[in-house]
């Protein structure tokens, strides 16, 4: 009985953390979005790099609000929002970059690609229940 009460009281404690940080991740990424926006007003132009930024931002809030609505976070959401930054990375350091860390880049991309693909496939043939 005691136990359970401790394991309640925790579960309870973590949860609450949980939410707040994840309030703190909403707050934060809709002011870096609105600074950004008025970045590209102020530039009076929208480039590459600032349209990735912002799709990197919604992808962010979308994790949120997943995890939010089902308490739940499909590992496949870290991964998009990895490699979108990999290709912006790759975007705005281009000039920058030698031929090996551009096929690094690439090639990182492209595994977490494979890793997405292997993901959905072994969600969709391997499904299990909620019990599971």
């Amino acid at each position: 009985m005691r136990q359970n009460l401790f394991t309640h009281h925790a579960q309870t404690i973590l949860g609450f953390i949980e939410y707040i940080g994840l309030t703190v991740i909403t707050i934060a990424t809709v002011i870096a979005g609105y600074l950004e926006v008025g970045h590209m007003v102020t530039a009076g132009t929208v480039t590459l790099a600032d349209l990735l930024l912002m799709f990197l931002y919604l992808e962010i809030l979308a994790m949120v609000a997943m995890y939010f609505e089902s308490g739940k976070l499909p590992v496949r959401f870290p991964i998009y929002i990895a490699i979108v930054a990999l290709a912006r990375y790759l975007v705005l350091d281009m000039k920058n970059l030698d031929m090996w860390h551009m096929i690094g880049v690439a090639a990182s991309m492209f595994l977490l690609t494979l890793a997405v693909l292997a993901l959905r496939y072994g969600h969709v043939r391997y499904s299990y229940s909620e019990h599971d």
